[in-house]
C-alpha cells in the first residue's frame, strides 16, 4: 500500500475505531465486572481497543510529525487530549493493563520527539498519582488497590491465585519442561490460554523456552530499530518505533505479570496468545511494520 493512502486511509480506520470504543460503556457486553466488548453482528466479542492501537501509533506520529504546524507546543498539547481521551474510555471499562499501555506508548513517542524529560516525568507522575487516588478513593476502582495489596502483601491479598498457580507451573516446569500437553495449568486457571499464555508454554516447554521466545521479541526489535536508523522520514520513525515499542511494552507487562514482577492485570502476548481482536490488533501493526521497512532496497 503507497504511503500517502496508509496515512489517509489509517485516519478513518482510527474514527471509525474510536467510536466503537465510545460505544463500549453504552452497548459493550460485561465479562467479570469489566464491560471491554462489543457483540456486533458481523463480528462477534470484538474489543475495539484492539483495533485503536495500531491506528493511534501512526494518528500520534502524524500530529507529532506535522509540518504544518510548527508549534511543538500545540503538537504535544494535541496528542496529550487524544491519548487522555482513549485512557478515560479504559478507565471506565475499566482496563488497567491498555491505559498503561497507550500512557507508556504516548511517552515513549513524545519522549523521542524532543520533549523536555521534567515535563514528561511531571506528566506521567500526575498520571501515576491519579490512578492511586482512584483506587484508594473511588469505589469502582477498588479492585485497583486490591491488585496492589496483593502484590506487596501476597498473605493479605485476595488477587494472587492466578499468579501463584502460573509462578509453580513455571517451577514444575523445570528447565525443559514436561512435555507437549503434559502442563496442567491451562486446566486450573481461567484465561490461561491469553493472560497466562507463557507460562503454560513454559511449564511444557521449559525455561528455556521463554529465554528463546525473549531473544526472538529483542531480535524483532532491534531489527525495526535498524531500520528506523537509517530512515529519513519522521513520520516513519515515529510509527516504526511506536509500533516497536507496544509490542515490547505488552510482552513485557505479560511476562511480567506471570512471573510476578508487576501485579496482575489481564494482558495477551502478541503473536501467542489466543484471542481473535489480539490477533486481529498485532496482525495490523506487523502489516505496518512491513509496508515502511520493505519498500526501499
Amino acid at each position: 500500500m503507497d504511503q500517502k493512502i496508509l496515512y489517509k486511509s489509517s485516519i478513518y480506520i482510527f474514527c471509525l475505531s474510536f467510536l466503537l470504543l465510545l460505544l463500549v460503556p453504552i452497548i459493550g457486553t460485561e465479562v467479570k465486572g469489566s464491560k471491554r466488548w462489543l457483540d456486533l453482528f458481523f463480528i462477534p466479542r470484538l474489543q475495539p481497543i484492539e483495533l485503536v492501537k495500531p491506528f493511534f501509533i501512526i494518528i500520534l506520529s502524524l500530529i507529532i510529525s506535522y509540518e504544518k504546524l510548527s508549534n511543538y507546543t500545540l503538537k504535544f498539547i494535541f496528542s496529550l487530549l487524544l491519548t487522555l481521551l482513549i485512557v478515560t474510555l479504559l478507565i471506565i471499562q475499566p482496563d488497567l493493563g491498555q491505559t498503561l499501555l497507550i500512557g507508556f506508548s504516548w511517552a515513549i513517542l513524545i519522549l523521542i520527539s524532543g520533549i523536555n524529560l521534567p515535563f514528561l516525568v511531571f506528566i506521567l507522575s500526575t498520571g501515576i498519582v491519579s490512578i492511586l487516588y482512584a483506587a484508594f478513593h473511588i469505589p469502582k476502582f477498588e479492585y485497583i488497590k486490591n491488585r496492589l495489596i496483593s502484590f506487596f502483601d501476597s498473605e493479605s491479598g485476595t488477587h494472587n491465585f492466578q499468579s501463584d498457580k502460573a509462578i509453580e507451573s513455571i517451577t514444575s516446569g523445570g528447565f525443559f519442561g514436561k512435555g507437549i500437553g503434559e502442563g496442567t495449568l491451562k486446566n486450573r486457571v481461567p484465561e490461561a490460554h491469553t493472560d497466562y499464555i507463557i507460562s503454560v508454554i513454559s511449564e511444557e516447554f521449559g525455561v528455556i523456552a521463554i529465554i528463546l521466545i525473549l531473544v526472538l521479541f529483542l531480535v524483532f526489535i532491534f531489527s525495526i530499530l535498524k531500520k528506523v536508523n537509517k530512515e529519513t522520514d519522521n513520520k516513519i520513525k515515529l510509527i516504526l518505533v511506536g509500533s516497536a515499542s507496544l509490542i515490547l511494552l505488552q510482552a513485557m507487562i505479560h511476562i511480567g505479570v506471570n512471573i510476578r514482577l508487576f501485579p496482575t492485570t489481564g494482558m495477551t502476548l502478541p503473536y501467542l496468545s489466543y484471542g481473535g481482536s489480539s490477533i486481529l490488533s498485532i496482525s495490523i501493526l506487523s502489516g505496518i511494520i512491513l509496508n515502511l521497512t520493505k519498500r526501499r532496497v
